[in-house]
């Protein structure tokens, strides 16, 4: 396997720019996802490191070695597509030979490549049949023997999912992030699915109109966003974010008329000089309804309606001039149109910079 590098690499369409000043290290061996909207250059990222699109400037790097003027298929990159790009009239077995086939490889070396990774994938019953007659689920992991049996330095993945129904896409992620293990792979992983990348990724780049926004664990990227896209950008239901101001006399006013004391876990905010205005992020789940300990902030709302997820209702409120989103538990609460009590830790609070979006607590 290897490690991958971008140095400064900027791609543009016309006058669009795709990706821009990337700068970025992929380690030897993990699985690194890229996540973010429609149209913020993740595809295009996946295209510069397979050579089918060429950068307008910098360097990428696959084990410190400079690919740039490499062609495609001396780059020792595999990647997987979305619509699994599978020959209709070859067998499963030519289909995951082909690649091998193109290199020359002996037919006795191609024969025992492909029935290892067949094996590995569950796919040795299904050599003899044709893509057509099996399930999604079994094509893409035809896709994926056909990238395995190539040996790659870094294996890419365009939204492999995407065309998979729930269970099977909870079930194929599992078999991709169990594979990554077993090859000790470097993956990147492109998807707009925040569910996928929070389960799949060692590390996350959450991008935005060509530019990234923050790298980090799973964890770090939920719990600590460094800005209000990536904030909202993860989480569901979404983070609930406020517009608020401190007042000269210290209190915080949400929207036009809710005022809460300010925390003493906020006091830094003060010392540094405050700013003109705050955002003020609370994730759904860490609003309570029944708990109210010494150091909560109660919040005084309308439920407004609510929506039943299985193990959980969502309550939208409304705080004030703003609407706030609760989980909470299998047993609604209370009525539509009820006034009830919230309660919020200030601990469990993000605080952002209400001019840049810049995380400042």
């Amino acid at each position: 396997m290897a490690n991958l590098e971008f140095k400064s690499v900027s791609k543009s369409f016309g006058k669009t720019i795709v990706v821009e000043d990337l700068n970025l290290r992929i380690k030897d061996g993990e699985l690194f996802v890229l996540l973010g909207p429609s149209g913020c250059g993740k595809s295009t990222i996946l295209r510069l490191i397979a050579g089918l699109e060429y950068m307008d400037e910098g360097e990428i790097l696959i084990d410190g070695r400079v690919i740039n003027n490499i062609a495609p298929k001396d780059r020792n990159v595999a990647m997987v597509f979305q619509n699994y790009a599978l020959y209709p009239h070859m067998t499963i077995y030519d289909n995951l030979a082909f690649p091998l086939k193109v290199k020359k490889v002996p037919a006795d070396d191609i024969r025992e490549m492909v029935r290892k990774q067949a094996g590995l994938l569950g796919l040795t019953e299904l050599l003899e049949r044709k893509p057509k007659t099996l399930s999604g689920g079994q094509r893409q992991r035809v896709a994926l023997g056909r990238a395995l049996v190539r040996n790659p330095s870094v294996f890419l993945f365009d939204e492999p999912l995407s065309n998979l129904d729930a269970k099977l896409r909870v079930s194929t992620r599992a078999e991709i992030s169990s594979l990554q293990r077993t090859l000790n792979a470097t993956m990147i992983y492109v998807t707009h699915d925040q569910e996928e990348a929070l389960s799949l990724g060692d590390r996350i780049a959450i991008l935005n109109e060509g530019r990234i926004q923050q790298i980090g664990t799973p964890q770090e990227i939920y719990d600590k966003p460094t800005n209000v896209f990536t904030a909202s950008f993860v989480g569901s239901p979404r983070i609930n974010l406020l517009e608020a101001k401190i007042s000269d006399d210290c209190q915080m006013i949400i929207g036009k008329d809710v005022t809460l004391p300010i925390a003493e876990s906020w006091r830094g905010l003060m010392e540094n000089g405050r700013p003109d205005s705050i955002i003020l992020g609370i994730r759904p789940e860490n609003i309570f309804y029944q708990r109210n300990t010494k150091d909560d902030l109660v919040l005084a709302a309308e439920i407004l309606h609510t929506e039943f997820a299985g193990d959980r209702h969502i309550l939208f409120c409304r705080l004030g001039d703003e609407e706030l989103r609760v989980k909470s538990g299998k047993v609604a609460p209370s009525s539509e149109g009820e006034k009830i009590k919230l309660f919020v830790n200030p601990q469990d609070c993000l605080l952002f910079d209400g001019k840049n979006g810049k995380r400042i607590l």
